[in-house]
């Protein structure tokens, strides 16, 4: 049998672990279990969905740590977007699955400019966007990167007007092969890609990106009168009609 541990709190001092004996049959049909759920989804799906799904007990991050590695090598991969998890072709193999329709419309150069910076600097605002690129950001810039399902509003800032805040989303990962924003290449990785000139101004800087799901201490949620006011929601009064 499989063995685990199982925090036990008492007393300061007195706090213990219980040896837990997990059955591996239980195990390998949770395994099985977990691979049918992400085979059979479109989207990537979530451990917390996982989790209900298998026998209780069972330790979800183990289970896909392991299947991973048994994906590790081969045609099709299991990968991590977040807290979920999707199978997608071999980063090598790509090429091979190619076609015309798969063909991603390419971004123009503002909006590559636009999403790099809400990636690497969110909460931010367009005001904020705009002071970084040092020239204004067109709605249908933004519009484009929403409709791709890489950006979303996230909040509206505690500041005077309440401006709406930007961040990325897990199609965003998952489009870009992260398992995290924090996975994002820094300045040596970009200068080790090329993708720096050499002439590099030494006082640039590129923030670690944070973009936590939860607000930070200077947001508010979107409430549906903020996405009425955006667009994003019909009136009521127009519903009524």
């Amino acid at each position: 049998m499989a063995e685990a541990q199982k925090y036990l709190p008492g007393l300061p001092g007195e706090d213990a672990f219980e040896e837990v004996f997990i059955d591996p049959g239980l195990e390998e049909e949770a395994e099985r279990i977990a691979e049918a759920l992400v085979f059979a989804s479109a989207q990537p799906i979530s451990e917390t969905y996982i989790a209900s799904r298998i026998p209780r007990g069972i330790d979800v991050g183990r289970i896909m740590s392991r299947l991973k590695a048994s994906y590790a090598s081969r045609g099709v991969n299991l990968v991590q977007v977040a807290d979920h998890w999707a199978f997608r072709t071999a980063a090598d193999l790509s090429f091979v699955v190619e076609t015309d329709e798969q063909e991603v419309k390419k971004l123009s150069r503002a909006a590559l400019e636009v999403l790099a910076i809400i990636a690497y600097h969110q909460p931010v605002t367009r005001a904020e966007i705009e002071d970084i690129r040092g020239v204004q950001t067109s709605k249908g810039t933004l519009d484009v990167l929403m409709e791709a399902g890489w950006v979303r509003f996230r909040g509206r800032r505690r500041t005077p007007g309440r401006p709406v805040t930007f961040g990325t989303t897990r199609d965003f990962l998952d489009q870009f092969g992260l398992e995290e924003i924090r996975d994002l290449p820094g300045i040596e990785e970009l200068k080790g890609a090329g993708l720096l000139s050499g002439r590099v101004p030494s006082n640039l800087h590129i923030p670690v990106p944070v973009g936590e799901d939860e607000l930070s201490d200077n947001e508010d949620p979107i409430t549906p009168m903020d996405l009425e006011e955006l667009g994003l929601l019909t009136p009521k009064a127009e519903e009524e009609d």
